[in-house]
């Protein structure tokens, strides 16, 4: 299976072509970097360090498709939308791990998986799935008895808050609790009528150092409190999660899945 990497200058885009490049079970084709950046044309395996491969860095978005069968996208979301729509066209699966969509992108991303397989979630790694059903079924059991908070700790310049992670995990303790997250959601508590009101699902973000992603959350009661945590300590659990995801997607019929579809 061929696989195309978008964001080749990023620390993610880096980490997955080379992740990508050393598995066995997939081939790293090519990679799509800016025109005019001087890249085009580069030998991929060398730009990542390693051996000359014959895979090429490509500017033009519809010469990247014709090269691979699959993309994965951590990008913007702008960008993720625009390479969404061209994979729907060009019937290529897409692993996508952008966050930071606003509401009605969200939509008009889903809407391009009518024609394509298109695998989007806030976190690819396996750690922050099983927390995420972890978050759910411990929301169902323990109602609003016990107060939810969400922090989320990442390095400096992570640009959207709180991270997608984040508001996923949020997301999954309200779907235990059958209630609605926009509605219970609290993004910050200040000044001095910040107390907090029953039911509610509050976050906290922190932003610092080199931090790759912290994730607690935190089910506190009446003398005692549940905290359930995932820490990355490097980017490859996103890569592998992002090819196994690739892998799984190309054997399934158009639809918009998650990685939660890919691990059950």
């Amino acid at each position: 299976m061929k696989i195309g990497v978008t964001g080749i200058t990023g620390r993610m885009g880096r980490t997955i072509a080379s992740i990508v490049l050393q598995d066995s079970l997939v081939e790293l084709s090519c990679a799509l970097t800016r025109k005019g950046s001087g890249q085009e044309s580069e030998d991929l395996g060398e730009f990542l360090g390693f051996e000359k491969n014959g895979s090429k860095m490509i500017s033009d978005v519809d010469q990247f498709l014709q090269n691979c069968d699959a993309v994965i996208d951590f990008s913007a979301p702008a960008l993720s939308l625009e390479m969404a729509a061209k994979c729907a066209l060009a019937k290529k699966v897409l692993v996508c791990g952008t966050t930071g969509f606003s509401e009605s992108e969200k939509q008009q991303f889903a809407s391009y998986a009518k024609d394509t397989v298109i695998i989007w979630s806030s976190n690819m790694s396996l750690g922050v799935n099983l927390l995420m059903n972890l978050a759910e079924k411990v929301g169902a059991i323990l109602h609003d008895d016990f107060d939810v908070e969400i922090v989320e700790m990442h390095h400096r310049n992570k640009v959207d808050a709180p991270s997608g992670t984040a508001l996923s995990l949020g997301a999954s303790v309200a779907k235990g609790r059958n209630i609605e997250l926009q509605k219970s959601a609290v993004m910050a508590r200040v000044g001095k009528d910040a107390k907090r009101n029953k039911g509610e699902i509050g976050f906290a973000t922190l932003r610092g150092g080199d931090v790759i992603g912290d994730h607690s959350v935190i089910f506190a009661g009446e003398g005692e409190r549940i905290e359930l945590t995932h820490k990355a300590s490097n980017r490859d659990i996103f890569a592998k999660g992002a090819i196994r995801a690739a892998i799984w997607g190309s054997a399934k019929e158009a639809g918009f899945y998650s990685m939660r579809d890919v691990l059950n």
